[in-house]
């Protein structure tokens, strides 16, 4: 179920804290405890910081591709944050790697990531609800979101976090029939 704003009549997520188009305040609007399941209710209650968010791995935007791809194998991650003077600019995915080197690799591994990366990625911060990663990650079409604090980049999301966030809320829920 959505939420329609009051002020611009967009149609938010439910359980948002304040629209996602002109940043009215939902927060009156929202019906805690309304979802048809407990996990969808602890998603629109609990914040990103319960995904305990992994530190996030970056590179700047003129780092080979090869270097970028090596990198991501040694440390089995999915994604590579791409920063300029700290700041974030871009997202290199396993999707990407494939979509957009393909294989053409060869050709392309001593080109800048810059020109293979999505730029400027939706991001969220660890205040936001668990069902806001989980919202973006669907309409997206992505598996990892960068969490941020200001500008500074604080954390990653990815849908392995949420599968782990639902197994844990399945197993507590297991454990209270018992």
């Amino acid at each position: 179920m959505a939420i329609i704003c009051p002020s611009c009549c967009h149609e938010n997520i439910d359980g948002a804290d304040i629209c996602e188009n002109c940043q009215h305040s939902l927060t009156g609007l929202n019906r805690p405890g309304d979802s048809q399941s407990p996990i969808g209710n602890a998603m629109l209650r609990d914040r990103i910081a319960s995904l305990d968010p992994r530190q996030p791995i970056a590179v700047s935007a003129d780092t080979p591709v090869a270097k970028v791809l090596q990198m991501m194998q040694e440390k089995g991650i999915g994604s590579m944050l791409i920063t300029d003077d700290g700041k974030l600019i871009g997202i290199f995915s396993e999707r990407d790697a494939v979509m957009r080197l393909g294989a053409d690799f060869s050709n392309y591994r001593n080109r800048p990531i810059s020109e293979f990366m999505t730029c400027s990625p939706d991001t969220l911060t660890m205040d936001n609800k668990v069902i806001f990663a989980v919202h973006k990650m669907a309409l997206g079409g992505y598996r990892h979101v960068p969490i941020v604090s200001g500008d500074d980049l604080v954390g990653i999301v990815s849908i392995r976090d949420i599968l782990r966030y639902t197994s844990e809320k399945l197993a507590g829920m297991d454990t209270q029939v018992e």
